[in-house]
């Protein structure tokens, strides 16, 4: 079939054929696609086979995905779209160039519209028989191939998402052949309910119910929905939409306030102790343990660089306590260590996170190296002070003694704990110094772990170096701790979700090329550094690309909330506007502008 003969048939009325019609077969392997100066691997690319196509568990004969993660695999093996819906988007934007299987699907249909075909409804096609599963994963690649970026968006917003089919039957399917519904799915849940479900605000909790009934249903969709509905049932759930997005509590002040530094206390040969108070003497407000505060330091740097720290204790007389090692290179940590005096006054944000000690009486793990020690410090400082009966594993790594800060106080906090064990692994440190602490010999490592036979059915907080994070997280699950009950904290920059990117940047974060914008700053404070915003930029996450700032996202219009943010400080505005706002003080940053000096947790 011709191209033009293509583009005909998608300006053309209804197919004569009655019924839903397969009216193309589309395939296409991952390629490489240069794209706003990165590679992406992608299937996205498909192209009309005219004839017999085998269709089989997992693909149809000469198709693939790039991306396995959100596309393809057994639940995911078929994409269609509809010929109703490209009419639309020709009218929406104006165009007259599409052709099948430019929207990245599988099967372009006559017929089986969003709003009537149902999660579990199967279809014979041919030789095959399909099983709907979900709708279309929001994602940036098909507003790519089509050059209309917020598509991504539009597609839930104007309820044409298309859907999943995974594969029954196999067999050969070609253009022409008629669609024949053989069983009507449980539940009667259409596809474009069903993305509203996920996607729009407020989803209905009959239907997200309903929803978790059909067996259809693909694991990832029911396990979002499992997530929604467990908040208002007391599970403590999250949202479906990335990690940090579950609601929590509004942060004790908006942006900066001063904060005085009531004394400073060396804890060992590189880590001071900072304690922060209310300059008029009040309370401050309750931290969760676990939680960090973000700084602005003014005497450091010309601007003000700013920093996140970890709380390493929620001192008595309504007071913070940060804990700060000082890094050979560290402007800011330098300054804090050497050169900062009590009665400096200092710009503080509210304490947030997420990494927190939660309730329970099961066994608590608490693991950490280095200065990593201070979020679980001060969980055990709370644990402590509720006098626990919880079984308590304290884990700790350094090179020394003189690298060891807390020493003392945690041996004690432990020994005030009926069920408490201390077990503290030096990798640098004479057979004399090992022995005062009683300390063992190395790293605490996987083999280590798994030699201390740590209770499975506990609940872990690890913080650390990434490798260290990453070596505990995989030995934990080894000796059957629960995925779900290990918690992480990383100091620095998260790890990136750049899904399909192939061409990952390996530069720290810098100042953009070319002259520096004339807007507002945003300041990236886990990179550390700011950066005056300019009209070469749509949004925050377009800067912070330009700046090799890592990022998490996936749509990049507003929809996935894979790209939210803490935002520290300042207001910003939404182009295109997000289907659901993200919680209070947080920023979708993919299309997110500032309108003042922002400081995003990035």
């Amino acid at each position: 079939m011709t191209e033009t003969t293509v583009r005909d048939l998608v300006t053309a009325g209804p197919s004569p054929v009655p019924g839903p019609t397969l009216l193309s077969v589309n395939v296409g392997l991952p390629k490489d696609v240069p794209w706003h100066g990165k590679t992406v691997y992608t299937g996205v690319w498909k192209h009309q086979v005219d004839g017999p196509q085998m269709v089989r568990r997992l693909n149809i004969d000469g198709d693939g995905q790039g991306d396995l993660n959100g596309h393809g695999g057994e639940m995911r093996a078929v994409l269609v779209y509809q010929i109703e819906s490209y009419r639309h988007w020709q009218r929406h934007f104006g165009r007259g160039d599409f052709t099948y299987g430019m929207f990245g699907e599988n099967l372009t249909v006559d017929g089986l519209p969003d709003e009537e075909v149902c999660i579990g409804d199967r279809y014979r096609i041919g030789e095959a028989e399909f099983e709907v599963t979900q709708p279309r994963v929001t994602c940036y690649r098909v507003g790519m191939r089509l050059g209309e970026p917020e598509l991504p968006s539009l597609l839930v917003s104007h309820h044409r998402p298309g859907f999943y089919m995974r594969v029954i039957t196999e067999g050969h399917i070609q253009s022409g052949d008629a669609i024949i519904k053989t069983r009507t799915g449980p539940g009667a849940l259409s596809v474009a309910d069903t993305d509203a479900l996920l996607y729009l605000p407020d989803p209905d909790r009959a239907k997200l119910r309903i929803a978790l009934d059909i067996p259809a249903l693909s694991p990832g969709w029911q396990g979002s929905f499992r997530d929604l509905l467990a908040p208002a049932q007391g599970e403590g759930g999250t949202s479906p939409f990335g990690a940090g997005t579950s609601p929590a509590p509004k942060p004790a002040w908006d942006a900066f306030r001063k904060l005085s530094v009531a004394k400073i206390v060396p804890e060992s040969e590189n880590v001071s102790s900072i304690y922060l108070a209310d300059p008029d003497g009040s309370a401050l407000p309750t931290a969760r343990p676990g939680q960090y505060v973000t700084l602005r330091v003014s005497g450091a740097a010309d601007p003000a660089p700013v920093r996140s720290y970890s709380l390493s204790w929620t001192a008595g007389a309504g007071t913070y306590r940060i804990s700060v090692k000082r890094e050979p290179h560290g402007t800011v940590s330098r300054y804090l260590n050497d050169s900062l005096q009590p009665g400096a006054v200092l710009d503080v944000a509210a304490p947030r996170g997420d990494f927190v000690l939660a309730d329970g009486t099961g066994p608590v793990l608490l693991l950490s190296a280095g200065i990593g020690v201070t979020p679980v410090l001060s969980m055990l400082y709370q644990l402590a002070k509720k006098r626990s009966e919880r079984e308590v594993w304290w884990l700790y790594g350094a090179r020394g003694p003189r690298e060891h800060p807390f020493a003392a106080q945690a041996h004690s906090l432990l020994a005030s704990l009926p069920h408490a064990s201390e077990h503290v692994f030096y990798s640098a440190a004479t057979p004399a110094e090992r022995d005062r602490v009683h300390a063992a010999d190395g790293h605490l490592t996987a083999k280590a772990l798994a030699a201390l036979a740590v209770p499975p059915d506990a609940t872990a907080y690890i913080c650390g170096p990434a490798s260290f994070m990453a070596d505990m997280q995989q030995a934990l699950t080894t000796i059957g701790v629960a995925s779900a009950a290990i918690h992480t904290e990383l100091f620095g920059a998260l790890p990136s979700i750049n899904p399909g990117i192939t061409s990952r940047s390996s530069k720290p974060p810098h100042q953009p090329p070319g002259p520096p914008g004339t807007g507002p700053g945003v300041t990236f404070a886990r990179s550390g550094i700011t950066v005056p915003f300019g009209d070469d930029w749509g949004n925050v996450l377009d800067l912070a690309d330009a700046c090799d700032v890592p990022t998490r996202w996936s749509c990049r219009t507003g929809v996935c909330h894979t790209c939210i943010t803490t935002l520290v400080s300042g207001d910003i505005t939404y182009n295109p506007a997000p289907l659901e706002p993200p919680p209070d003080g947080n920023v979708l940053i993919c299309c997110a502008r500032p309108t003042t000096d922002i400081v995003v947790d990035l």
